[in-house]
């Protein structure tokens, strides 16, 4: 019994040395979790208690698993053409865009742009910007949105966003050390450092890969057949005389590496109401999406209709399409282009049935572009398609769909 106590004593004292700095335990002060602000922000976008109702992060509409994008379905089964918000009830009114290759895209403002195998003079007008009105000058002016926006997260300000980050003592540590001590002292500047640091994790590569077999090809790590499907959709997409596709997706010379496949421009291309959409979104049958006059740095009446040209990376896995995803098919998409010029095959819409629906908003369409070009065929339309897949990043190209077997790529 009394050597138990006398054990007692002796471990009593060692703590007690050790509480006053007299043990000889040197370890080390653990290293901080997140060791870089895009660290931070990796773990912010994925974390789904920053949403009103803790059941949505950034990745949930924008998921890494499938190019940055929504892959949730609806009641068909089918990939939802707008996204459904934290409450589980309320769905937005406009498809989810990628968020791969957002950070090349320039800050919003007005200019001009050198445009590259079209016959159209330089563009003129809107450029860049976040979101499909750019009304987000850059992405860290993006990554604020989403949390406040009803439709979608749900949080009623910014204060109570800034709470949920406290409520994490390693966001605490990581907000300090990167943006100053005081940094909660102040709710703008926190929610401030919140967004820059999602927009740093944005900057990564991670959302820049350039895996495609189109940038393959520019290294010299992969060969297009000359006799494929996709050949010849490379050779029409870059025609100036056969399509106008690459006067507004072409941002840089000819195989130039780093081609975002959008030049940022603003055009109204005449696309319909997703009628599908507007029936459950209750947004009712009197309201028009104006695009980019939607944006308040804009007022012009003739910015009405116009939508951000997005990148046509990784398109042949990001459906449905169009800034509203009124469309389900590529091919769609390709032949409503095509319809627009004089003697065009295409006056039904495959999807429907019946002739193309009329524009949502019928002034300030982009007819100058869209009536460039000749007449495709159904060869056509599929090689175009078939180029398309091939700017598929290669961590995506397994989701491409079934007949990309038949592009020879």
């Amino acid at each position: 019994m009394m050597k138990l106590t006398q054990t007692f004593m002796v471990l009593g004292a060692g703590l007690l040395l050790a509480a006053c700095g007299g043990g000889t335990n040197n370890e080390e002060p653990a290293e901080p979790v997140f060791l870089t602000e895009a660290a931070l922000g990796e773990s912010l976008f994925h974390d789904t208690s920053l949403s009103l109702n803790r059941t949505q992060s950034c990745a949930t509409c924008h998921s890494p698993d499938h190019a940055f994008t929504d892959p949730r379905t609806d009641d068909q089964g089918r990939v939802s053409a707008v996204s459904l918000g934290d409450d589980g009830v309320s769905l937005g009114d406009r498809n989810t865009p990628t968020a791969l290759y957002a950070s090349l895209t320039p800050d919003f403002t007005s200019g001009s742009r050198t445009r590259f195998n079209s016959q159209q003079d330089d563009y003129s007008g809107f450029i860049g910007g976040q979101f499909l009105d750019g009304r987000a000058t850059d992405l860290q002016a993006q990554a604020k949105g989403p949390f406040l926006n009803p439709v979608e997260m749900g949080m009623p300000n910014a204060a109570a966003v800034i709470e949920r980050v406290k409520e994490n003592p390693d966001y605490i540590e990581a907000f300090e050390s990167f943006y100053g001590a005081s940094i909660f002292d102040n709710t703008d500047d926190a929610y401030d450092a919140l967004a820059d640091a999602i927009a740093e994790f944005e900057s990564t590569d991670v959302f820049t890969p350039f895996t495609s077999r189109y940038d393959r090809s520019l290294e010299g790590d992969y060969t297009y057949d000359p006799l494929s499907a996709a050949t010849t959709g490379k050779s029409l997409f870059f025609s100036q005389q056969f399509t106008n596709c690459a006067t507004c997706h072409q941002l840089k010379a000819n195989s130039r590496s780093g081609e975002t496949f959008s030049g940022f421009e603003y055009h109204n291309i005449g696309v319909p109401v997703n009628e599908g959409v507007r029936a459950r979104n209750g947004k009712g049958g009197n309201f028009t999406d104006n695009g980019l006059l939607e944006n308040n740095a804009v007022s012009a009446a003739a910015e009405a209709g116009k939508f951000k040209v997005p990148t046509l990376r990784n398109a042949g896995v990001t459906a449905p399409y169009m800034h509203n995803g009124v469309f389900r098919e590529l091919a769609t998409v390709i032949k409503f282009y095509d319809h627009h010029l004089s003697g065009s095959d295409f006056t039904i819409n495959p999807e429907t049935g019946v002739a193309w629906a009329e524009p949502e908003v019928a002034e300030n369409i982009s007819t100058t572009e869209l009536q460039d070009g000749s007449n495709l065929s159904e060869d056509d339309v599929f090689a175009l398609v078939c180029f398309i897949y091939s700017l598929t990043d290669a961590q995506y190209e397994d989701q491409l769909p079934e007949d990309a077997a038949e592009c020879g790529l």
